[in-house]
């Protein structure tokens, strides 16, 4: 590379919500520290969450195979790729590429260790600081500023329109959605949830929690307004922003709350904080309470999640004490 050129660098996600918003640390400081120009390789279905982030020249999507964009990337001359997701996926860009790249640490074997056997070598070490270390060859720090997320202005949510007046300015939002059905409480104890919780509020998920929304909200007159399935995803994280606080499952909102530096009630089933991907903030703001079942034998079940508890008896959201 030329001393005055200006140097390219990719970074590979190809998703999810969560994992791509716990990304955005990397984009800023790579984009701050060295004034690259920083591209982003994602799935077509997430680059709406990239495309407003001011610190991204492009983002670059395929729909099914990576070879859909490997011509055009090739062509843009990249000095250095940095790896966030690290499957086959992205080895066979590395390999198209042939540039200087680097790996950030699943720690599968210690997920697996954990899961399978209980024993614990994962360190104590949240999974953006492992991101941040793909660049650290290039003279990057993370710099204790938090997670990043740009709503679009045409995409903020007017709330005057939507809730009832006597919703007022002070609400909850009650993340109810999550990919696996162990990540979520049932719903009996999410109406529990929202019988505790004095505020108002607003339930938020994708269309899969939008009959799960109304059934919840009919249990509650004007204090409850179901908006699953009727927003998206930047609209979702506008009511986010001006909420007072937030309740979530561990899924990609709860990402976005902590990105908006918002309170979190983070409520945690077959999954644990140990694996790194709990609520992130800014260096010396911690906003977050875990609400979470200790001492099950049996937790964490998986590091992902599944359609139903493997053991029957899903004590880790049914013995789930909730507390606000």
């Amino acid at each position: 590379m030329e001393q005055n050129e200006t140097p390219k660098v990719l970074i590979l996600r190809f998703s999810s919500i969560g994992d791509i918003v716990l990304t955005t640390p990397v984009i800023r400081c790579l984009k701050k520290q060295t004034g690259a120009e920083i591209h982003f390789l994602t799935k077509k279905p997430f680059a709406k969450i990239l495309e407003p982030n001011p610190y991204l020249t492009k983002v670059w999507t395929f729909e099914k195979n990576v070879a859909e964009v490997l011509p055009d990337l090739k062509n843009v001359g990249f000095d250095f790729v940095a790896d966030l997701h690290h499957n086959l996926r992205s080895f066979q860009v590395k390999l198209a590429l042939g540039k200087p790249a680097r790996s950030f640490d699943k720690l599968n074997f210690e997920k697996w260790l954990l899961v399978q056997t209980g024993l614990d070598f994962l360190p104590e070490t949240h999974i953006v600081h492992r991101y941040i270390n793909t660049v650290e060859k290039l003279g990057v720090k993370y710099d204790g500023a938090g997670l990043d997320y740009f709503i679009p202005e045409n995409e903020e949510v007017d709330l005057g329109e939507i809730l009832p007046s006597n919703f007022g300015e002070k609400f909850t939002s009650f993340v109810i959605g999550a990919t696996h059905a162990t990540k979520r409480l049932p719903t009996e104890r999410v109406i529990e949830f929202c019988k505790k919780t004095g505020q108002p509020i607003v339930l938020l998920g994708g269309a899969a929690e939008a009959a799960e929304g109304e059934k919840i909200a009919s249990f509650f007159e004007n204090r409850v307004v179901n908006l699953c399935g009727k927003l998206s995803l930047h609209g979702s994280a506008s009511v986010i922003r001006q909420s007072e606080k937030v309740i979530s499952h561990d899924t990609g909102l709860m990402h976005i709350a902590a990105a908006l530096r918002k309170p979190i009630v983070s409520i945690w089933g077959n999954t644990v904080p140990k694996f790194g991907m709990f609520p992130f903030y800014p260096d010396g703001l911690d906003l977050n309470k875990t609400l979470e079942v200790k001492g099950l034998s049996c937790r964490p079940c998986s590091k992902i999640g599944f359609d139903k508890c493997p053991k029957g008896h899903f004590r880790c959201m049914k013995d789930l004490v909730l507390e606000v």
